[in-house]
C-alpha cells in the first residue's frame, strides 16, 4: 500500500481549512485518512499560525516510506527552518483627495470692458506721476548747483 502525506480540505466556501492527514493515495482526496498530522489555515494573519504539525509523527511516517505531496512538502520545509517570512501590513486609510477648484470661465463682454478702462485710468496716473517725479528731480539738481557753486568759492 503507497501512503501520502497530503492535505484534506475542510471549512465552506470562501473559508478553506485543511487537515493535513496520512492517506491511502487510492483514496479521495476528502476520503479516508489512516491518521491526521496537522492543520493548515491559510486565512490566518500571522503565517507561523497558520501552520501546526505534529513533526514527530510526520518524521515516523517519512521513515516508513510515506511520501509528502508538494504542498505538504513545502509547510514541513518552512516549519523545520522556521521561515515563514513576514506580513506586510496594509497601507492606512487616507482620506480622499479634494478635487481642485475649477478655473474661473473667460471674462464675459461687461467685465473685460471695465477690466480696460481700470487699466487704461492706472496708466495714466502712472504716466503722471512720473512726469511730476521727474520734474522734481530736475528742480532738485537745478537748485543743488548754485550751493555748490558757493560752497567752492
Amino acid at each position: 500500500m503507497a501512503v501520502r502525506i497530503r492535505m484534506k480540505r475542510l471549512g465552506r466556501r470562501h473559508r478553506p481549512f485543511f487537515r493535513v492527514s496520512v492517506m491511502d493515495t487510492r483514496s479521495p482526496r476528502d476520503g479516508r485518512t489512516i491518521e491526521d498530522v496537522g492543520t493548515y489555515d491559510p486565512m490566518v494573519r500571522d503565517k507561523a499560525a497558520r501552520v501546526k504539525l505534529n513533526m514527530e509523527r510526520i518524521d515516523y511516517w517519512l521513515s516508513v516510506g510515506a511520501k509528502p505531496s508538494e504542498n505538504v512538502a513545502a509547510l514541513i520545509k518552512k516549519v523545520k527552518t522556521n521561515s515563514f517570512g513576514e506580513v506586510n501590513e496594509p497601507p492606512p486609510m487616507t482620506p480622499p483627495k479634494a478635487p481642485p477648484e475649477p478655473e474661473p470661465e473667460a471674462a464675459t463682454e461687461e467685465t473685460a470692458a471695465a477690466e480696460e478702462s481700470t487699466s487704461v485710468e492706472t496708466a495714466a496716473e502712472e504716466t503722471a506721476a512720473e512726469e511730476t517725479a521727474d520734474a522734481d528731480e530736475s528742480a532738485d539738481v537745478e537748485e543743488s548747483a548754485p550751493e555748490e557753486d558757493a560752497k567752492e568759492s
